[in-house]
């Protein structure tokens, strides 16, 4: 395809970079894909990585955050910032907001990109996929109004001995109780987000202590369903044992994205 088969949108993602926007996950922050955006801009993206309300820095706004919440602010970004084509990230707990965001702003997305997340469907929450202890720990937490705090539990702490001690303890050092409300409000989707392409990265280190690991199931759907699917050797939280790996992921899977999209195009042409 030549540069005059080229939509102006094409021509730019194929010139410069993309722009990622990654989503953390439970209990985390923004701050802990710091190097992994670092190492994107480097190799000439852009990349956002903010924090979700109720968290790290954010942490003062209280137990009452939902959901819905984390959805608007991540919308709002997309919009205040006026982003387009972007890569839109989000890491375990991060898929639902990624997924509502998206339903909300799709015109805005060119490629919505799983890290070992949640994918939900309409109505779904993310009691709807954890195992039941941990159910009944979101609901030992919480107030008659569904508010409150709830700690990390130890089996899904970074495991031992993969990097240095002191870099392990700094890191948790800085998670944060997660507000339960999020857990327990289901995702509001009109359909948008079905009609956006996704892709998948399944962390195959290791699997959650102490029952079924819950994102085996979201991996198998996404290739079921032919998404761009990549596989890294890692625990859980991929971004804190390998910053380069991750970004290396990402990277490719954004360039077989517009890959997709370019041949999409040109066939919808023809």
């Amino acid at each position: 395809m030549s540069d005059l088969d080229m939509s102006a949108e094409q021509r730019q993602t194929s010139r410069k970079g993309r722009t990622f926007l990654i989503v953390h996950g439970g209990w985390g922050g923004g701050w802990e894909w710091t190097p992994v955006a670092r190492l994107l801009r480097e190799q000439g993206h852009e990349a956002f990585t903010p924090t979700l309300s109720g968290l790290a820095e954010r942490g003062h706004l209280g137990p009452e955050v939902g959901l819905s919440a984390h959805v608007e602010e991540i919308a709002g970004l997309l919009e205040f910032e006026d982003l387009h084509d972007v890569v839109l990230c989000g890491a375990s707990y991060g898929g639902m907001v990624i997924t509502g965001a998206a339903d909300l702003v799709p015109d805005r997305i060119g490629l919505l990109i799983y890290i070992d997340a949640f994918v939900p469907e309409v109505g779904q929450s993310t009691l709807d996929f954890v195992p039941e202890e941990f159910a009944e720990m979101v609901q030992a937490v919480t107030d008659e109004r569904g508010h409150g705090w709830l700690p990390i539990p130890d089996q899904f702490l970074p495991p031992h001995g993969l990097i240095p001690d002191e870099e392990r303890e700094r890191y948790v050092s800085r998670l944060r109780d997660h507000p339960a409300a999020s857990c327990r409000e289901p995702v509001r989707l009109t359909g948008e987000v079905d009609r956006l392409q996704r892709a998948f990265i399944r962390c195959t280190g290791g699997e959650a202590d102490g029952g079924e690991d819950p994102f085996h199931a979201m991996a198998s759907r996404a290739r079921s369903e032919g998404w761009p699917y990549r596989e890294l050797a890692l625990p859980h939280d991929p971004h804190l044992f390998d910053p380069a790996g991750t970004a290396a992921a990402l990277s490719e899977l954004a360039s077989i994205g517009s890959r997709l999209a370019q041949l999409s195009s040109s066939t919808n042409i023809r």
